[in-house]
């Protein structure tokens, strides 16, 4: 199995993005955290590095990017069919997040 090459920049980061084009089953190391791939995932696009429940935040670089739209296993791809845009959504805004 290829190691994936993916980058996490900050410790609340729940996801992390692809360097590398990386394929399903591919077993990756990014940070502390060691995950297989679910599915292919494409440069440029992100990897859950942890199971994300529907209504939880994705956070990349430090900052809140969406909201899980259904429930995330970790290795999955993360992408517009299972994230939801957070800015600009009163809805959601102002939320307290419970894990």
């Amino acid at each position: 199995m290829a190691e994936a090459k993916f980058i996490k920049i900050d410790k609340k980061d729940n996801v992390a993005t692809a360097l590398k084009d990386a394929h399903e089953g591919d077993i990756t190391i990014c940070g502390d955290t060691k995950i297989t791939l679910l599915e292919d995932i494409q440069l440029g696009h992100k990897v859950a590095l942890e199971n994300i429940k529907k209504g939880n935040f994705i956070y990349k670089y430090g900052h809140i990017i969406g909201v899980a739209s259904i429930d995330i296993k970790e290795g999955e791809r993360v992408h517009i069919h299972n994230l939801e845009g957070y800015r600009g959504r009163g809805d959601v805004e102002n939320r307290v997040q419970f894990s």
